[in-house]
Formats: structure tokens, sequence, C-alpha cells
């Protein structure tokens, strides 16, 4: 078994694509301000009450659209257009959004934005994929992970900041920092030699190569479950926190406690843990997610709150990027913008059913269902996961000796 590394040399053999992709994440998830403000900029606009929700409603169809169609337009026309399609769209779309007349332009416009911005993430993933072997795949994404965390946590007071100053500011640094991002991808990133046409083509435009994949069929709802599970922290945890008679400043500083433990921990922890088999760390983290996730049930004071997101963010800690490595790893060459697609999209339908179905659980069955439901779920589709442990080696052996 390797000696243990520092949380640095874990991360120097990475290629400068890799930091690249880190450095613009950041810019661009610095700007990630009008997400969180919307329904503040909408009130300020007159939109309450049920037309905010036709709003926010097509925010999260955006990010079922986004992925699939980014993952499609990565292997058809290449990652570095794509991203660059994505960045651009998604900034002219904010300012549409904040010069919209009315809740339908408004509507329109959220939709685009999300559908927008997320064709970027399967793009991203597949240059990321495209530029290390499978071996360092889990270190890239988490390096990936960890700049969207450290943009989201100084975005986050930034917002906060800007928001009191004027919407307007919130709108121009988001479009900015995406259009910045944008220019470091056209100037710093160079299009991966892609395979030939042939090769390209032997799976269509489509889906159809994911969907005759069995282990990644086995593979994708295992993940969906855990990441909906996670998707509750963003979603329930504030109706928790609100009917414990805490104020919003409650959640606040919980959502900074998870910020400040994924910055400071994830180089370090994704350093140690790499020796371990990285499906049994996957595995043990969801279980961690789903415990924290589900204490909050038990919680009824700041310091139960604080427990239950420690617990979770720990959690959050232990499985960033082996997922997405490990999908990734699954990828022919040919269709990795489509296998990133689809686990992108993954994501985005648990987070929409964390917002519909996870809500809807908590206010109408009540919250205790909806906690137990969290650990039974998640540590079940844990545990399914590590039986495919098998399965995924071989597969990634394959692909070593290929």
């Amino acid at each position: 078994m390797p000696s243990t590394r520092t949380s640095t040399s874990a991360f120097r053999s990475l290629p400068s694509v890799v930091w690249t992709i880190f450095a613009g994440t950041i810019v661009n998830r610095l700007g990630y301000l009008v997400t969180p403000f919307l329904v503040f900029f909408l009130a300020s606009r007159g939109v309450t009450g049920g037309d905010t929700t036709y709003v926010l409603g097509a925010l999260g169809a955006g990010n079922l659209i986004g992925p699939a169609v980014g993952g499609i337009l990565a292997d058809r026309i290449g990652r570095r257009p794509t991203m660059l399609i994505g960045l651009i769209g998604a900034a002219a779309a904010q300012g549409a959004l904040f010069l919209a007349p009315g809740v339908w332009t408004m509507a329109a416009a959220a939709l685009l934005i999300s559908a927008a911005g997320s064709t970027v993430s399967p793009a991203a993933y597949a240059m990321l994929a495209d530029a290390v072997d499978s071996e360092r795949r889990r270190r890239a994404y988490a390096l990936f992970g960890w700049g969207v965390n450290i943009g989201t946590a100084v975005s986050g007071v930034l917002g906060g900041y800007l928001a009191a100053q004027g919407y307007w500011l919130l709108f121009a640094v988001d479009a900015g920092s995406m259009l910045l991002y944008a220019l470091v991808v056209a100037v710093r990133l160079p299009e991966p030699k892609r395979s030939a046409p042939a090769e390209r083509s032997q799976d269509g435009i489509g889906y159809g190569v994911v969907a005759r994949d069995r282990l990644a069929m086995l593979l994708l709802p295992l993940f969906g479950v855990q990441l909906f599970v996670y998707s509750l922290t963003e979603v329930a945890l504030p109706l928790a926190v609100r009917d414990s008679g805490l104020s919003p400043a409650v959640y606040g500083a919980m959502a900074a406690i998870n910020a400040v433990m994924v910055v400071a921990l994830q180089p370090f922890a994704t350093a140690w843990l790499s020796r371990f088999p990285q499906l049994a760390v996957q595995s043990t983290g969801s279980a961690l997610i789903a415990l924290g996730v589900a204490l909050t049930g038990l919680a009824d004071s700041i310091a139960g709150y604080t427990l239950s997101v420690v617990v979770w963010s720990l959690g959050e800690v232990v499985v960033a990027g082996i997922a997405a490595g490990l999908f990734a790893n699954l990828a022919p060459a040919h269709a990795r913008g489509r296998y990133q697609g689809a686990f992108s999209w993954t994501w985005g339908v648990a987070r929409f059913g964390a917002l519909t179905l996870g809500v809807t659980t908590y206010t109408t069955l009540g919250p205790a269902t909806l906690w137990w439901t969290a650990l039974v779920a998640g540590t079940a589709s844990a545990a399914t996961t590590l039986t495919l442990r098998t399965r995924i080696e071989s597969r990634t052996t394959h692909e070593l000796t290929a």
C-alpha cells in the first residue's frame, strides 16, 4: 500500500489543463450570485407568490436540458466550443433576465441561464477525462469540485454585499465572471485530439451508447439516489431550521460551516484517501452523508444542526470526485461527453427531485418520513454500489491494459 501523500503532491502531477479549468471554475463560481438571491430580486420587481414558482421551475427545468445537450455537443463539435457556447449563452441570458419585462420573459431567461450554464459541466468533465489517465481522474474531479466550493464560499459573502448596493451588480458580476471564464477557455484550453470520425459515428450521436452500457445504467440510479439525499441539504435543511423557530441567519451559519470544512479539508482528505479502494471510500462517504442528513430530524437547536452539518460535510469531503471519476472510466474515448452528460443530467434530476418530491414529502407526509427515507435510501444505495466493485474494477483494468 503506498504511503500517505501530502495534498500538494497528490495534485502536483495533474497537467496544466486541469489547473486551468480549476482556476476558471473559481472565477466562474465567484460570480454565482443571481440564483441564491433570485427570490429577492423577483420580489423587488413585484413578482411574488405563485408567479415566483414559474420562474424557479423554469430555472430547475433548464438543469435537466443543459447537461443532455452539453454531452452531445461535447462529443459532436468538441469540448472547448461547447464550453464557450454555454458560458456566453448564460452570460447573455443574465442580461435578458435583468431586463425582462414580465413573468414569462423572466421564466424564459431563467430557463436559458440554467440550460446554457449546465452545458458547460459535461464538456469540462470530458476535457478533464481526456487530460488524465484513470488513476488520476478522481484527483482531477476532486480539484474541480474544490474550485466550485472555493468560489461558492466567497460568492456567498460577496453576494450579500452586492445585493445591498443594487441587484444590477449581481447580474453584472455574474455575467462578467462567465465571460472571463470563456476568455480563459478560448485562450488557455486547447481542444483535445478527437477520435476518428468512423469511431465517433459507430454509436450515433445520441445517448444510446450509455443506455446500452449495463454497468453505467446500474450506477446512474444509485448515484442519483445518493445525490438526491445530498441535495436535501440545500432544500429541506432550511425548512427544518425555520420550523425549529430559528432565524435565517442560523441557516447561513450552517452553510458557512459546510463551506469552511470542505474548502479546508478536501485537498488533504483526497490525498490521504487515495490509498484506499475508491468504491469503498465512495460508499462510506455516501453513508456519512445519509446519516448526517437524517440527524437533521433530531436537531432542534444550533448545536444539533451543527452536528448534522459536520457529519454530512465530512461525507461530502470523502466522496469528492470519486463518482465522476468512476463514471468517466467507464466511457469509451469517443463518448466521454455523453457519459458525463448522463452523469450531470442525473445530478440535475436529483436536485429537481429534492425540490419537488423532497419538499412535498416534508410538507405532506411529515419531516420524519423524509429523514428516515434519506437514511434508508442513502445507506442502501451506498451498500448496493459496493457490490459492483468487481465489475467496475474489471472495466478499469481493461482500460489500463488496452
